[in-house]
C-alpha cells in the first residue's frame, strides 16, 4: 500500500530556472549599493585626501620633469599653512597674465604672509637674507621689483616698494603667498602675475611615483 509524500520542491514558477537577464539584473541589483559606496570612497578621497597629478611642462624642472607622476596630498593644510620651501598645486589667481586659470599650476612656496621678498642680481632674497637654492635650474634673469617698470615689462609690479637694507623689497600680503618654478627663467609664477591666495592652494605635492628610476619617491623640503 502506497502513500503520497510531500514534495520538497516548490511547485510555482521559481522552478523554472532563471535566464541568462535575469541573473545579470539580480547581479546587478545586489552588488550596485557595494559598488555605489566605492565610487563615493574613491571620489571622496581625491577630493579630500590625496590625488595623482602629472606634470605637463618644464617650469619646475630640474626637480619634476615633463610627464613626471605625482601624488598630491590634501591632509596637511587642514590643520597647517604651507610652509616655505613645499611645491604646491593650485589655481592661479584670476589675472591677464594668466592664459587659462581652469587648469592647476604647480610651484614652490617662497614667500610667506608678511615676507620682504626682493629679487636682485640672481639671487631671491626673503627677509634680508639670500635663499641657498641648489635645486633651480638657473638663477633668474631678471630683478624684483625692477627700478624701471621698462626693465622687466611682462613682471609683476607691486604697489608698494621698501628698502630693506640695501634691497628694494616688497611685502607678502596676509593670506597670500609668492610662489615660484624652480625653472626661474621659464616659469609662470609670482613674478608675473603677484601673490597666490591661500585659498587657491589645493595641495601639497608629496611624492613622485612615476618613471621609477633614482628620483622616485617622496619629494624633500629644504632647508633655509
Amino acid at each position: 500500500m502506497s502513500s503520497k509524500q510531500p514534495s520538497d520542491r516548490l511547485s510555482d514558477e521559481n522552478s523554472v530556472p532563471k535566464s541568462t537577464g535575469d541573473r545579470l539584473k539580480e547581479l546587478i541589483v545586489d552588488n550596485l549599493p557595494t559598488v555605489g559606496v566605492a565610487v563615493l570612497l574613491a571620489v571622496g578621497v581625491r577630493w579630500l585626501v590625496a590625488e595623482p597629478r602629472y606634470i605637463p611642462s618644464s617650469s619646475m624642472e630640474p626637480t619634476l620633469q615633463i610627464d613626471d607622476r605625482l601624488i598630491i596630498e590634501k591632509l596637511s593644510y587642514y590643520f597647517r599653512k604651507p610652509a616655505r620651501g613645499e611645491i604646491v598645486v593650485f589655481n592661479p589667481p584670476p589675472n591677464p597674465a594668466v592664459e587659462d586659470t581652469s587648469k592647476v599650476y604647480i610651484k614652490r612656496v617662497i614667500g610667506l604672509p608678511g615676507d620682504r621678498i626682493s629679487i636682485q642680481n640672481g639671487k631671491v632674497y626673503v627677509n634680508s637674507q639670500a635663499l641657498n637654492e641648489p635645486y633651480i635650474a638657473q638663477p633668474p634673469q631678471y630683478d624684483l621689483p625692477a627700478q624701471e617698470p621698462v626693465q622687466c615689462p611682462n613682471c609683476f609690479q607691486p604697489s608698494t616698494i621698501i628698502q630693506d637694507g640695501n634691497l628694494p623689497s616688497f611685502t607678502v600680503p596676509p593670506g597670500k603667498y609668492w610662489v615660484m618654478g624652480d625653472n626661474r627663467n621659464n616659469s609662470q609664477d609670482s613674478h608675473v602675475w603677484g601673490f597666490l591666495p591661500q585659498e587657491n592652494i589645493v595641495g601639497r605635492a608629496y611624492l613622485r611615483y612615476w618613471p621609477f628610476d633614482r628620483r622616485t619617491g617622496e619629494l624633500i623640503t629644504p632647508q633655509y
